[in-house]
């Protein structure tokens, strides 16, 4: 994949083998894993940022779900939200709980690939891509923080547009209005702030027609980056523990979150004995 990346990037290349080459790694999605019908893909960092960079290269739409387990508990409780997560270009390992279940069924070089870290790791790489970014989402006044962190902390970043939609049902008209600012701004990367699975439907309804080559959905990203909420230390992070931290933190919004977690584990068991079938749609 890296010597697809190099020759597809290349001058020296003629345009017509360029989209050869681009075609070819379009072609080449990761593997996914069935988890309660989720196929999340069995990737790292490294392949996540080839495969994105691959799209953006060939200029054809995707969307990415960032995955931890209640979002896969989500789909299990609504069956319609299954296909949207299946049909993304990726969904990502984004728990320590699906990195670990990934890991044992064979994939060893699986590793997590978390919202604020792909983020991180895609404004970086963008300085030398030259990647335009364009921010949906977050809670009034709250993509401006995170706009200016970000360009702080990655001069030269190209952030050619943002808006924060209206909590709730969006009109006809600023719908519309939505779609023309996007199109006009003309972003490689347009990042999704507006909480799952919200974000996940929204993405799948707009990624035909923005014209925009990924749209990748980090959801409380926005909070973290912006320094409106505070992250886990790494070492909670690293541990698996990250929901706990954030249960501690926000207890009244994410109770009801955490508390399928031995449902999802039980359900998971089911699915590794053969007691129940979770068919991906």
């Amino acid at each position: 994949m890296g010597l697809l990346l190099f020759l597809c990037k290349g001058n020296h290349i003629p345009q017509f083998f360029r989209r050869i080459l681009a075609l070819i790694m379009n072609i080449q999605q990761p593997k996914r894993e069935n988890i309660l019908g989720v196929g999340v893909s069995a990737i790292n960092m490294q392949q996540a940022l080839e495969t994105i960079h691959a799209w953006i290269t060939h200029r054809k739409p995707h969307y990415v779900c960032v995955t931890p387990a209640h979002s896969i508990m989500a789909c299990y409780h609504d069956p319609g939200l299954r296909p949207i997560f299946n049909r993304s270009g990726l969904t990502t390992p984004d728990g320590m709980s699906i990195v670990w279940i990934l890991r044992l069924l064979g994939h060893k070089h699986v590793k997590r690939v978390y919202g604020p870290d792909l983020m991180h790791a895609l404004c970086q790489t963008s300085i030398m891509h030259g990647y335009r970014h364009y921010f949906y989402g977050g809670a009034p006044g709250l993509v401006d923080d995170l706009e200016d962190r970000l360009k702080t902390a990655y001069p030269g970043l190209s952030v050619v547009g943002s808006h924060t939609p209206p909590f709730g049902s969006v009109s006809q008209e600023e719908e519309e209005w939505i779609k023309d600012h996007i199109q006009a701004a003309k972003p490689d990367i347009l990042w999704v702030g507006i909480s799952s699975p919200r974000q996940e439907i929204w993405m799948a309804e707009h990624v035909e027609i923005l014209n925009v080559p990924v749209l990748i959905g980090v959801g409380a990203a926005f909070d973290f980056l912006s320094g409106r909420k505070k992250q886990a230390p790494r070492w909670i992070q690293r541990s698996g523990l990250e929901w706990l931290y954030r249960l501690a933190s926000e207890p009244k919004r994410l109770w009801r979150r955490y508390a399928q977690y031995p449902h999802f584990l039980l359900l998971l068991l089911a699915q590794v004995m053969g007691l129940k079938k979770f068919p991906i749609e």
